[in-house]
């Protein structure tokens, strides 16, 4: 795939007024997802979740591309259609989470970094056949008292930019996920400093590896107070420091940035976003790729009866990903 193929991907997935929704959960993962709406957890109860989710007739008025699990990458409606087949159809692009998850970074107690980039070259081959765009890696970094170290940014941005680069090879677009969690008791301008070092260090790592920006995509956490500190930034503070942090860190050249919700409520996720964009013009858009704050919703609608409250359930995620493209123009309002 040409260098502008890759640009025009990008462009794509961050178009205005449209989002990813994540739905790239690990089947121990949805297991958890599911147990929370007492739905069993087997194969065919995925495929149909993945299908209610993928299948709303103006889902792609809002939702420019899909994050989907190996498995889900492989499956098809009820009726045999592949996914991947209804997504292009509706304009919405298929990406695929490829890293192997967060393990314990030896040496360095309570750190993690994340593992995957071995046989990665041959993986991201046959996704690409199997009709992936985009793809998915998420980094970990987890604010404590002595954390995160240095090397533990610097092994996760280098395994990043690694990915970046076997993707960008594959002809599939790059979105690198370094995630800094809410987890812990942190303040505002804490977090303000973890996530700049972060972006930071992805950054040059990415330069490093040769990794093309304009045929990249950063999804990024915001810069919030730690959930369990008693002095919690409101909607402005959190708006005003994530951009602040991205200016200060993210190269201009980028196509664009989505946001992961990272454990916020439905609501919070898309009044930061809305608040960040009303305070543009940014040199970059940006949009949003959320999981739960896109899922819950319609979660608990269709767990409580999977067939009377599939077409609800569809209602549902089509709401939020209206809700949450006027966030992405600023034009979000509470209750709309």
């Amino acid at each position: 795939m040409s260098i502008e193929e890759l640009e025009s991907i990008a462009q794509a997935m961050v178009a205005p007024g449209k989002g990813i929704i994540a739905i790239d959960e690990s089947t121990a993962t949805i297991k958890k997802r599911f147990d929370s709406v007492n739905v069993p957890n087997t194969e065919e109860n995925r495929r149909a979740y993945r299908e209610m989710l993928l299948t709303p007739t103006k889902l792609g008025e809002h939702i420019s591309g899909a994050i989907l699990y190996d498995e889900t990458i492989r499956q098809a409606t009820k009726a045999g259609v592949p996914f991947t087949k209804i997504m292009m159809d509706a304009g919405i692009l298929p990406g695929i989470k490829v890293d192997l998850g967060a393990k314990p970074l030896a040496g360095f107690p309570g750190e993690l970094v994340t593992e995957g980039l071995d046989g990665l070259r041959e993986r991201l081959a046959e996704y690409a056949r199997l009709g992936a765009k985009f793809a998915k890696w998420r980094a970990v970094i987890t604010i404590g008292e002595d954390t995160p170290s240095g090397t533990c940014i610097e092994a996760n941005s280098h395994a990043l930019a690694r990915y970046a680069a076997l993707c960008q090879e594959a002809g599939i677009v790059p979105m690198v996920e370094p995630e800094v969690l809410m987890d812990g008791d942190h303040d505002l301008d804490v977090c303000y400093e973890v996530t700049e070092a972060t972006l930071r260090s992805l950054f040059g790592a990415l330069y490093e590896q040769n990794v093309l920006l304009e045929g990249t995509i950063l999804k990024a956490s915001m810069v919030v107070s730690g959930k369990d500190c008693p002095d919690q930034a409101d909607v402005d503070e959190v708006a005003e420091a994530t951009v602040r942090c991205l200016k200060s860190a993210v190269p201009a050249t980028l196509p664009g940035i989505v946001f992961l919700s990272g454990g916020q409520s439905d609501e919070q996720a898309t009044a930061h976003l809305n608040a960040m964009n009303q305070m543009g013009p940014h040199p970059w858009p940006l949009s949003f790729s959320y999981g739960r704050a896109m899922q819950s919703a319609a979660l608990q609608l269709w767990g409580k009866d999977m067939q009377a409250n599939f077409k609800s359930a569809q209602d549902m995620v089509v709401l939020r990903a209206r809700q949450n493209g006027l966030a992405a123009l600023g034009q979000w309002k509470k209750g709309a």
